[in-house]
This record gives structure tokens, sequence and C-alpha cells, in this order.
């Protein structure tokens, strides 16, 4: 019999299929598996780093991690707080409490914590289902649950030195929003267990085929291997009212949608595109976008850290706090340098912007990817650092995005929708990649860094160091490379 998690049984509301892979079939579920995970994982990190201040607004709070499943039964029927409280059903559905509030009489009340500023009610995350799933399996092993409250961080906290709870933490009782989905939970937890214990299921097609690609489940092309290289869900925006209704017509393939079938001006570039089997380009506005910079041409990306629970002051929840850039500096002769910064401790980015006024000149223009995130950032900064403001005010007017020619001037079905670095680099610059790295994307860099301000063994950090100062330098020189092919045109 396989176990429902909580964990699970958010899977399960997103793509049963799915989870029922992962549970039957692990080897090949492995294969699928994308960054997704390690976001997973940074979740959990920053759930149980929250879950120790929360601790703090509670005296006396047991620990139950170490007990069996369902021999903290009788330990809570004392009144009390215990926190990581594992029950599972005899249905093998499982649980572990965060916090639970003992009134004695085998009555508690449950604090589900989490690493959000809100209470999510998306697909991914679905809070409200995860409390009540928590809810269901405490009330079959004979308690009765008497108040929800979901504890989340203050969207408004700004750390100033050291943390107190009560400033950082929000709780809030749910206990009425989740007596409206008990009883549709329950039974959608009894169809779930029913389904993943089922010896097989057709793999031939899952649920994600109705819904958005950004919403398919990692498994889906495992389960859709029919879904042509260039499908109905690569069509840049594409919502999920146009997917039902393409699928309606039995279509699948960008190319057979029919001419009369309303697209936006870029999906229909893309069809152009792909029935051209070239890119689709406006040379002139191509061409008039890159005159208007400056030389030498600064080629700038951030990393930067969101920590749930802030660690520099001045800074809030999941704030982006900048450590490390990096800058490619082209010389109108052609002549190239790098230059680069990578914060030795988690601290404010002082040091870094020292460093970027040393090697950024009052001349020439800057050139980033989605440069709306290193903009406000810099605008972030110029508050927090009046000392720089000036510098950073100036950036910022000198900015240019190099995505903007991909937004709608240099359409590229080999794009698949998508105008980020990692899939314009490809097809335009097929020589570079990502993928002989270390680290290969965003999630991963920032698991890279969190990693890296906790280390202590010097041989560790010097080796993660190589591999985030490479990934940067990456992208930089990325963004040099693709300016130079757009020249070309």
């Amino acid at each position: 019999m396989h176990k429902l998690t909580k964990t699970d049984f958010i899977q399960l509301l997103n793509c049963p299929q799915s989870l029922w892979l992962l549970k039957n079939k692990p080897e090949a579920y492995k294969e699928y598996e994308a960054e997704f995970s390690l976001f997973l994982q940074k979740l959990i990190r920053e759930g149980y780093e929250v879950e120790e201040y929360v601790t703090q607004m509670f005296k006396d709070v047991k620990d139950l991690e170490q007990l069996p499943t369902n021999k903290s039964l009788s330990v809570i029927n004392s009144p009390g707080f215990y926190s990581q409280v594992a029950l599972e059903t005899s249905e093998g559905v499982y649980a572990r409490l965060d916090l639970v509030e003992s009134l004695g009489d085998k009555v508690i009340d449950i604090y589900e914590i989490k690493s959000s500023t809100s209470i999510k009610k998306d697909k991914r995350h679905n809070h409200l289902k995860d409390i009540a799933f928590q809810k269901y399996v405490a009330q079959q092993n004979g308690l009765t649950v008497r108040d929800v409250i979901h504890v989340h961080l203050n969207k408004e906290f700004i750390k100033d030195g050291a943390i107190t709870p009560e400033h950082l933490l929000v709780l809030e009782n749910v206990n009425d929003a989740v007596v409206e989905i008990y009883d549709a939970t329950c039974e959608e937890i009894k169809i779930g267990t029913d389904f993943i214990n089922q010896d097989s299921i057709s793999e031939h097609a899952c649920d994600c085929l109705d819904k958005t690609s950004s919403n398919h489940c990692d498994t889906f092309r495992y389960f859709n291997r029919d879904i042509p290289t260039h499908s109905i869900y690569d069509l840049q925006r594409i919502n999920q009212k146009k997917i039902l209704e393409l699928r309606e017509l039995t279509v699948s393939d960008i190319t057979d949608i029919p001419t009369e079938y309303k697209l936006s001006p870029y999906q229909e570039l893309q069809q152009l595109s792909l029935q051209r089997g070239e890119p689709i380009i406006d040379k002139q506005e191509v061409k008039d976008a890159l005159s208007k910079l400056t030389f030498p041409l600064y080629f700038f990306d951030y990393e930067t850290l969101p920590f749930a629970v802030p660690r520099v002051n001045g800074y809030g929840p999941h704030q982006h706090t900048p450590v490390q850039f990096s800058l490619h500096i082209l010389e109108k002769n052609g002549s190239l340098e790098h230059r680069e910064y990578l914060a030795q401790m988690l601290e404010g980015p002082e040091k870094l912007l020292l460093k970027m006024q040393e090697y950024i000149g009052t001349t020439g223009s800057l050139v980033s990817w989605y440069a709306s995130f290193e903009i406000s950032k810099n605008r972030e900064m110029k508050e927090l650092y009046p000392e720089f403001a000036s510098f950073l005010t100036d950036i910022n007017n000198r900015t240019f995005d190099l995505m903007d020619p991909f937004r709608k001037d240099y359409v590229d079905a080999k794009f698949h929708g998508s105008n980020s670095i990692k899939s314009v680099l490809p097809v335009l610059v097929p020589e570079l990649s990502y993928k002989d790295l270390e680290i290969q994307g965003g999630t991963m860099a920032v698991d890279a860094a969190e990693r890296l301000y906790d280390m202590t063994d010097p041989n560790e950090i010097q080796e993660i160091r190589k591999a985030m100062l490479a990934y940067c330098e990456l992208d930089t020189l990325a963004m040099v490379k693709i300016y130079q092919k757009l020249l070309e045109i």
C-alpha cells in the first residue's frame, strides 16, 4: 500500500497520473524530474526556518519529531504545544503536523506554518487543501480539531537587527474556510488513495492536456508522447480557454491551426515562422533599437537571494538581496573584458555597489536581459543606500533590455513561445550552452547561493563559488554573443 502525504495530495490534485507514476514507477518518474524538485526542497528548508520562530512564540513546545508515527497520540493528550506530530490513517494517509496545541480530551488546534507572506490558494500550493488534509488525518485518528491557524510571514516586516517573532509572523484563523472545503477534500483523499494503489493506469495521457504549459506536471512528456515538437502549448501566452477550443478541434500542432482561428499577433508570427522554416524578423526595428546604444556596452546581470526570513537589515521576507554580478564590457573596437563580484559573506550590497562604480564608467549603455529586474533592484538599493542613489539612477537611465527585440521583432518558432535567454541562446548561439555548467538555471543558482553562505568547509565554499561565478559569467557572455548575432541581420 502506497502512502499519501500532504505533499503527494497537492500533486494529486494537479495531476493524479504524475503522482501514480511517482509511486509505482519511481525510476521512470525520476527521469522527468525538473528544477521544480529543487524549488520544493527550498520551500521545505524555509518552512523549518519559519517554524523556529513560531516555536519561540509559545513556551515549552515539545518536539515529537523522533517519535514513530502515531506514537504521539498518547503524548498530545496532555494540554500544551507539540511540534512535528506524525500521524497516519489505516489507509496510509500520512501527515506531519507542524504545530499542535492540545486542549486535553483529544481536542486540538492545528497550526500550519508556511514561508509565504499570505494564504496561497493557487493549484501548486493550495494551503487550505493542505490544512484540510491534515484535519482529515487527525480526525481519522480520533482527534477533534477545534481550530486551524495558518501561520505566515508578515509582508510588511523589515529586518532591523534581531528578529522578534511577533513582528515577523501573522497568525490567521482559517477554520471557516477549511470547513467549507472539508467534505470535498475527504472525498478527494479517498479517491486519491484508491488511484495511486491501482496496479496499472492508462499511460498515454494525463490531466495536464487541458492546461497551459506552465501548469504541466514534470512528467507531461512521459504521458503525452504524441504531442508534436511545436504544439499548441508553445503558443505564447495561450490561455486554457484557447487550449480547450483547439483540442475540441482536434488540433495539437501549431501548423494545423485553421486560418480563421483567432490568434494574437505574436502567435500568428510563431505559426508563420514554423510554416516558413525560418525566423520572422523586422530587421529595421531591430537595427533601430540597437543603434540607440552607445559604447562602451556593459552587459550586466545580478544574482540575488530571496530569503524567506530576511538575513540582511533593510530587507523584508522574500525580498531579493543582490550578492553577485557579472559584467562584460564591449568596446567599439571589439575588445571585450570581463569583471565580476561575488560577496564573501552574506551582508548588505554596499561592497557590490562599490565594485560596480569602479567598473562602470559614466558613459555607455548597460545591457541586461529582462532588464526590469535589474532596474527594480537598483531602485530598491537606491532607497536603502542613498549614498549610491545618483549612480544607480544614472545606470538605470542608461539600461537597455536585450530581450526587447525578441518580444515582437524577432520571432522564431524554435523559441517555443519563450523569449528567455535560455530559449534564445541555443537557437542563435548553439556553441554556448548552460548544460556544460554545474549550475544550469536560476533555481539551481539560488539553491547554490543559499548553501554557500551556510557552509564552513573551505573546499566546498571554493567549489560553489567557482560554479556560481561560471554561471553568472555565461549569462552576460550569452548577451554579448546574441547582441553580435543581431548586428549580422
